[in-house]
């Protein structure tokens, strides 16, 4: 079977194209494209002579109108994760400045689809050169723009292609708003030939529980109908499918349903006990991560409580937000992380977006620097809730770097009446600062995610710097290694050793959850879908086989040589279909 990094030439079955594994899972079905993309309107079209500016900046507003309505309907049907992307990418369509500009160029005699194609190519160019998160918005202001020219032109709005039967989703990259809205029913697994391991598309997926593959040359010239196996593990597409492949997806299926029997009761092979907890984003969330077996909530991401708003949500309207995340819990830990505003999550009320470079600008607890009342309002409403119910609530901030940041956040939260405090672990400064930070908190969440990017400086979205943006990668695993040990060896006189998890996608990982407990990690958070799975292949090791791969992987110089070896070492994985 041959590996092709470029077209899929059909005369010469079976190929495989390969492309970065983010989702496991193995299935067969045929490709569906998306559709093509909607054609730019004539530079030179003009409005319509029987229509006034006025007559034509009013039939754009409809449309911008009926853009946002759908977008919010499929938010109201949508995951939390979900949700927040189609609101945001709501909030970009209703952004005044768009219509604004647009409405110069109707003055100008343009027709509103020649003005908001170029009005939004404008502020895409704006976006781009800005570079880093703000670079990750010119995707949806593209798409925004695409959806506006075909409700005007009448045309079905781009995106996901309809369909009675199962298929494989093939696209170059998929939009925020696309991502949000696959139907797991029908959709087999996602492919496309763009992308990275952290975007939109990928964290979707796992959320999902589909199969996804992304940054995959060649998969553009997989055309409608062509049968293809999916390997959501390996990252391979393989058309048309060998009768290897088809018993590989029938021993997933299996496994599929011997894990459903999962119940929360994690140990490695030697009894050693393991916590795995759950990310969520609201009650919804937290209800199935509690019917899944997760041991408690590692990450819940209450910025879902604030996007798509223009204004601070009051302390009453978020603590009905945090109340049945904490009561689906009772009992049991939620780790509540702070809002965690800016970058690729802004917020007009407490983020600017005229920063040049907001991934390394003001976001996470940097906005208390202008907005420090935001915070307080929210712990407030997170006391409130958590002594209204029984379950054992902590805090942490995002986006610390400093020891003294670390220490103005565990004041803030004593002055509010919540005692145990932590902070995440996102930038080196705080990994390296690690013993000086844990002399100030009670616990420390790696996100690795965001710890990957930094420290590689690799933007997580961008397909091309897949390679660089991995988890594996020597450097980061070694600022894992050393923000866990200042755990492990916190004196006693500040309170004696501290809980050091991972709340990032790595967790999700079966084969580096092994990794990542070698290296000393105290609990593990991920999507609930992946707890049966990494349960399974977490009770075929012991703690030392545990340290023997994590040493395994820290002596290995880069990503694909650590995956590589430690993977080699863990059979159960191909079982698994992992």
């Amino acid at each position: 079977m041959s590996e092709v990094p470029g077209s899929v030439d059909a005369a010469q079955p079976p190929t495989t194209i390969t492309g970065v594994g983010v989702s496991p899972g193995r299935v067969i079905g045929p490709v569906r494209r998306m559709a093509e993309p909607v054609a730019a309107p004539a530079e030179s079209e003009q409005r319509d002579p029987g229509r006034s500016a006025d007559d034509e900046k009013a039939r754009l507003a409809g449309a911008v109108d009926s853009v946002v309505a759908e977008l919010g309907r499929r938010a109201e049907h949508a995951a939390p994760d979900a949700a927040a992307v189609l609101s945001t990418t709501a909030m970009m369509a209703a952004d005044p400045t768009l219509t604004a500009q647009a409405g110069t160029l109707i003055d100008d005699g343009a027709s509103a689809e020649r003005a908001i194609w170029q009005a939004a190519g404008a502020i895409a160019s704006q976006l781009e050169e800005l570079g880093g998160y703000m670079a990750e918005r010119v995707t949806d202001v593209l798409d925004v723009r695409s959806r506006t020219v075909a409700e005007l032109r009448g045309l079905p709005a781009p995106g996901v292609p309809d369909s009675d039967t199962p298929y494989v989703l093939v696209a170059v990259d998929l939009a925020p708003a696309d991502t949000a809205t696959l139907r797991p029913d029908l959709v087999l697994a996602l492919v496309t030939s763009d992308g990275g391991p952290q975007s939109h598309t990928a964290i979707i997926a796992r959320a999902a529980g589909l199969p996804a593959v992304v940054a995959a040359r060649g998969a553009d010239a997989l055309v409608d109908g062509t049968e293809v196996a999916v390997d959501g593990g390996t990252g391979t597409i393989t058309a048309p499918p060998s009768e290897a492949d088809r018993a590989g997806v029938v021993r997933w299926q299996q496994q599929q349903l011997a894990q459903q029997s999962f119940t929360g009761d994690a140990t490695l092979s030697d009894g050693t006990p393991v916590e795995l907890l759950a990310n969520v984003g609201g009650g919804a969330d937290a209800t199935a991560a509690a019917e899944a077996g997760a041991a408690g909530v590692g990450l819940f991401r209450t910025e879902f409580s604030f996007l798509g708003s223009d204004h601070e949500p009051s302390v009453d309207e978020q603590y009905a937000q945090y109340r049945p995340v904490f009561d689906a819990f009772a009992g049991r830990k939620v780790v509540v992380r702070t809002l965690d505003a800016g970058a690729d999550k802004p917020l007009p009320f407490v983020t600017d977006t005229d920063e040049p470079n907001p991934a390394l600008g003001v976001r996470g607890f940097r906005t208390t620097l202008s907005s420090p009342e935001v915070l307080v309002h929210q712990l407030e409403a997170i006391a409130r809730a958590a002594a209204d119910s029984e379950a054992h609530v902590r805090v942490m901030a995002p986006m610390i770097s400093t020891p003294a940041e670390a220490e103005r956040f565990a004041t803030v939260c004593r002055e509010a009446g919540l005692e145990t405090a932590g902070v995440m672990v996102e930038v080196p400064s705080a990994a390296l600062s690690a013993p000086a930070i844990l002399r100030r908190v009670d616990f420390l969440s790696i996100g690795t995610n965001d710890l990957t990017q930094y420290t590689m400086a690799a933007d997580r979205q961008l397909g091309a710097l897949s390679g660089l943006n991995d988890p594996w990668q020597h450097a980061v695993l070694r600022l894992v290694a050393e923000t866990a040990r200042a755990g492990a060896e916190r004196p006693e006189s500040v309170g004696g050793p501290a809980p050091v998890g991972v709340c990032g996608e790595a967790a999700a990982d079966p084969a580096l959850a092994v990794v990542l407990l070698g290296l000393g990690v105290t609990s593990l958070s991920m999507t609930a879908r992946a707890l049966p799975r990494v349960a399974t292949v977490l009770r075929t090791v012991s703690a030392d086989d545990c340290r023997r791969l994590a040493a395994l992987a820290l002596d290995s110089e880069d990503a694909e040589a650590a995956r590589a070896a430690v993977r080699a070492e863990l059979p159960v994985l191909e079982e698994l279909g992992l």
